[in-house]
């Protein structure tokens, strides 16, 4: 008897497999073939499906209370998000390392819920962290980027689609806000733009508002790179190939822009200076020379009741008068007896008062520099180049005025002990009421292309400066700022042409906004007219309408006087406007620099301060507000006797002080009439 076989239940035998399918017939064959590409098909779409279900194009990185941070995987982005709307409020396209490699669902600081961390590797790190508020209602995100390798260049971009940005720098031709500007990436540095006009300006500060009520401060200290993009974005970089350098800021989200902005405002508090600001342009050759010409200005002033305010002296006529009151001396050199008194009497242009111009900058052909060569102490006394290999350092110089020069040392308390008490005995030889100083803007080091010693990188120049000059008294004016808005100090804004440009009259407002929301509010502006030459100088219109801005600043100041570029008629509107700046304005300057000090809100506030939520406020930059109560709304335009003019606040009511009319807040009036003697002023 045999056993019956057993039949295989779980699989084919592969020889019966085989000689299976190679009977088959060819229609068969194809039906199999068809349905294992089908099954294939079906599976890699699926894998795909549950991949594009699990991973989303964006996905949270980190979530606080009133928004959060996710990463965008098509674009590479960081994306900062307003909850509980929902609503972005700032797009940060990431630059330098790959944007493709998306940070992983969990990362390397999953442990700690206010942290997120993430490495792109052989490139660069990033790390994100919830940092304490600094208001209820405002949260902060910390964005720190660290590269792997020297040659790794940091870039984030801030998108300006739906964001209109403020602060940052001071460019050549102002615009408000940021997004009509242009600069290629260069170091974020002050400068001045006689020295480069496609540089930055000597007012800037590591803070950017976004009018979505985010703010972007970048710590100090780390060198960073800026270039704006003209309504794309702003980036903020790091320089390559050296020791890899962090890229480190800030970010803060709040209910709106004037919110946003409340928050860090720094404080000062300085009294409105004398005005106006008469600058001397006479004969210059001798100190006698400079002595009958200002006698003869005054007498001009007066004569045309103008006889109050301040004659403004240059540094070139500056140092002539100093060469003659006060000849200068290194610490370490024996004074002979001078007697200043009959140099210069300070009672031939009373009751008008004295300023006097000077700078950190000496000329190498001066006496005083040459004769400082032959002191060992007094030779660091200006900046220099350190030897690698012993011997000696050698100054650093730089050219300044068109003359090559060296340049004050901060960093030496004896150097700067000798420079002000040069200020101070020259302020009183000349009897001078304010001083001036020019040239504190600007990194020498970076000028040359040689790295600067860690106590003067970025602007520390222009900070230690200024913290040295605030102890002359707040009579004290300086033609930069940089981290330095909490000093007593006047702020000299740099000249512009006497055009309707951007870089003449239209950029005076955007200009004055820009220093206000800074911190600098107590700013000289340049004079009326403009002080750059242009194609059509001598145009009175233009010189009306630039009169017409300048009663409500801080200061008035000419270089033209009114009899040498206009009519008789333009000569009383001066009058006027001076007594209507000394009336009305500088009692509004005296209140709201009293809120300054309390609240840190800024005196020359913007239209959206009042409209913070309206997208038509974003972009006005030819009206300001003094404080909440009185707007401003000039002509602009050449040959316009009619504009069109936004009333922030709705709600608010606002008075034409011209004719007593009254309108609604959050209405823009059209073709709103304004005579050449007239400028359209409101009052809450």
């Amino acid at each position: 008897s045999t056993m019956p076989l057993t039949r295989p239940t779980s699989q084919i035998p592969d020889a019966a497999w085989t000689s299976g399918f190679r009977e088959m017939t060819e229609p068969w064959k194809g039906a199999v073939g068809c349905l294992g590409v089908a099954v294939f098909f079906t599976m890699t779409i699926g894998i795909i499906s549950w991949q594009a279900l699990e991973q989303s194009p964006e996905e949270w990185v980190l979530r606080g209370h009133a928004g959060g941070m996710l990463w965008e995987r098509r674009r590479g982005a960081l994306l900062l998000r307003a909850l509980p709307a929902g609503r972005t409020v700032a797009v940060i396209a990431v630059g330098g390392v790959p944007a493709t490699e998306p940070p992983p669902p969990r990362d390397r600081c999953w442990h700690d819920g206010g942290q997120f961390c993430y490495a792109w590797e052989e490139d660069a790190e990033l790390r994100l962290s919830l940092e304490p508020p600094p208001a209820p209602a405002t949260e902060c995100y910390g964005v720190r980027w660290t590269p792997l390798r020297p040659d790794v260049m940091l870039k984030d971009c801030f998108s300006m689609a739906n964001v209109s940005w403020y602060g940052g720098a001071s460019i050549r031709a102002q615009r408000w806000p940021l997004n009509g500007a242009e600069s290629h990436a260069q170091p974020f540095v002050s400068g001045a733009f006689s020295e480069n006009p496609a540089g930055y300006g000597p007012v800037l500060e590591r803070y950017f508002l976004g009018s979505t009520g985010v703010t972007v401060t970048v710590v100090p200290d780390v060198p960073l790179f800026l270039s704006l993009e003209s309504n794309r974005h702003f980036c903020l970089g790091t320089p390559a190939g050296r020791a890899a350098v962090p890229l480190r800021y800030l970010l803060c989200i709040s209910p709106d822009v004037a919110a946003a902005h409340q928050h860090v405002q720094t404080l000062r508090l300085s009294p409105p200076r004398r005005s106006p600001i008469w600058r001397y342009y006479g004969p210059a050759g001798s100190a006698a020379k400079i002595k009958r010409g200002l006698r003869s200005l005054a007498k001009r002033l007066k004569r045309h009741h103008l006889q109050e305010g301040v004659l403004a002296l240059g540094e070139r006529c500056t140092a002539v008068l100093a060469a003659a009151v006060h000849p200068d001396h290194m610490p370490s050199e024996r004074r002979k007896r001078h007697d200043s008194t009959r140099a210069w009497d300070p009672s031939l242009i009373k009751p008008l008062q004295l300023s006097i111009t000077l700078s950190p900058y000496t000329s190498i052909a001066s006496p005083l520099f040459l004769r400082s060569l032959q002191d060992s102490e007094a030779a660091s006394y200006w900046l220099s180049l350190q030897p690698r290999l012993g011997g000696c350092s050698v100054p650093l110089l730089t050219t300044w005025k068109g003359r090559l020069c060296a340049r004050l040392n901060v960093t030496s308390e004896a150097a700067l002990s000798w420079y002000l008490a040069r200020a101070r005995h020259l302020q009183q030889a000349l009897g001078a009421a304010y001083v001036v100083f020019e040239g504190a803007e600007g990194n020498a080091f970076l000028e040359q292309a040689v790295p600067p010693p860690a106590e003067l990188v970025g602007d520390r120049y222009t900070g230690a400066l200024a913290e040295a000059l605030a102890t002359l008294g707040n009579a004290t004016v300086i033609s930069a700022g940089a981290r330095s808005s909490h000093l007593p100090l006047f702020v000299q804004m740099s000249p512009l042409r006497s055009d309707w440009s951007h870089a003449g009259l239209k950029g005076v407002i955007p200009s004055v906004l820009h220093y206000s929301l800074l911190g600098y509010n107590f700013f000289i502006p340049d004079a009326v007219g403009g002080s750059l030459a242009s194609d059509a100088p001598g145009d009175p219109e233009l010189y009306v309408r630039w009169l017409q801005i300048m009663t409500f600043l801080p200061v008035m100041a000419f270089s033209t006087p009114p009899w040498l570029c206009c009519d008789a008629w333009v000569l009383n509107l001066t009058r006027q406007c001076i007594q209507r700046h000394r009336d009305f304005v500088v009692p509004l300057l005296i209140k709201y620099s009293e809120e300054w000090l309390s609240l840190g809100y800024p005196i020359f506030r913007p239209a959206w301060w009042l409209s913070p939520t309206d997208p038509t406020a974003f972009t006005v930059e030819d009206e300001f507000l003094i404080g909440d109560e009185v707007l401003v709304a000039p002509i602009t335009e050449k040959g316009q006797t009619w504009r069109d003019i936004y009333l922030p606040g709705e709600g608010h009511l606002w008075m034409d002080t011209n004719t007593a009319h009254v309108f609604d807040g959050g209405t823009t009036l059209r073709n709103y009439s304004a005579s050449l003697a007239e400028v359209p002023v409101f009052v809450k």
